[in-house]
């Protein structure tokens, strides 16, 4: 949502200040312009990486106007699911949640945290790691490289479409210079011409550059870098549930392993000891 605010921001004083010196709005339409550079643009794309990371353009970009899910209320519902699973654990033996872990979506702990539950990705990374615990197939320490490691390749993939994005919107200024360059060579086929006729070419010509300038600074750039943005948001989120399962794993009390885990929370996102204490406290092993 706020990519398209920002955008209509964008255009709105773009546009608002080229009438406000009377300029005329019909000069800047010129579909060959846009045919050039976003032609170009697109080609230059598909030449520079595989169909199986152009694909994941199609999936990122609504998660982007859609904007973060991630807020102080949905890291709550996180830290009490954590500390739900980990006193249930403490209780009754890693045996007693093997049900839960392997079966999440008819859990009776995971169904009381439905943001939780929606995203899949979370979802397996948590359980994944519970598995190995609860079949004691690997120590702490390898829990520990295998939710890294996991990490690392979560992090790589979704660099992917911002980097992408990045290199198109770089690339958009000398793909407006290329199509001015277009415009002013029509030109000089017209130098005989009357003014009136020369000033409209090389008009149409400075619409090239004008083009490429405001689609990469205005447009594609900043949503490359709000795909970043929500990707640094979500490492927060699976780094929440690493370090809390980590030290619950290493022996942490539950309560402990919970103050761990929202350590790794941003600042502005994380809820204050004294605010989800309280609500931990009201939770009862089952």
């Amino acid at each position: 949502m706020f990519i398209i605010i920002g955008i209509a921001v964008v255009l709105g004083c773009v546009l608002g200040g080229f009438l406000m010196i009377n300029g005329p709005l019909g000069a800047l339409i010129q579909p060959s312009e846009f045919v050039v550079i976003g032609g170009a643009a697109i080609g230059s794309m598909i030449a520079a990486n595989p169909l199986k990371m152009i694909m994941q353009v199609t999936k990122a970009l609504p998660a982007a106007l859609k904007g973060t899910p991630y807020n102080k209320a949905t890291y709550s519902e996180l830290l009490k699911l954590q500390y739900e699973i980990y006193i249930n654990a403490k209780k009754g033996g890693l045996l007693s949640i093997e049900e839960d872990v392997n079966n999440p979506s008819a859990s009776s702990i995971f169904s009381k945290y439905p943001s939780f539950l929606a995203n899949h990705h979370a979802v397996d990374f948590m359980t994944d790691a519970l598995k190995m615990m609860v079949n004691g197939a690997a120590q702490p320490e390898e829990i520990e490289i295998s939710m890294e490691t996991e990490l690392e390749t979560h992090h790589a993939e979704s660099a992917i479409v911002p980097t992408l994005l990045t290199r198109v919107s770089d690339s958009l200024p000398g793909l407006g210079i290329v199509a001015a360059v277009l415009g002013i060579v029509v030109t000089m086929q017209h130098l005989d011409g009357p003014p009136e006729e020369l000033g409209h070419h090389i008009g149409s010509a400075l619409v090239g550059t004008f083009l490429g300038l405001l689609l990469s600074y205005g447009m594609l750039g900043p949503v490359a870098a709000n795909l970043e943005n929500l990707a640094h948001d979500e490492a927060k989120y699976y780094a929440c549930i690493k370090v809390g399962l980590i030290a619950f794993a290493n022996g942490a009390a539950p309560m402990t392993a919970i103050e761990f885990a929202r350590k790794a929370i941003f600042t502005f996102d994380r809820p204050s000891a004294t605010e989800i204490e309280p609500q931990l406290k009201e939770i009862k092993p089952r």
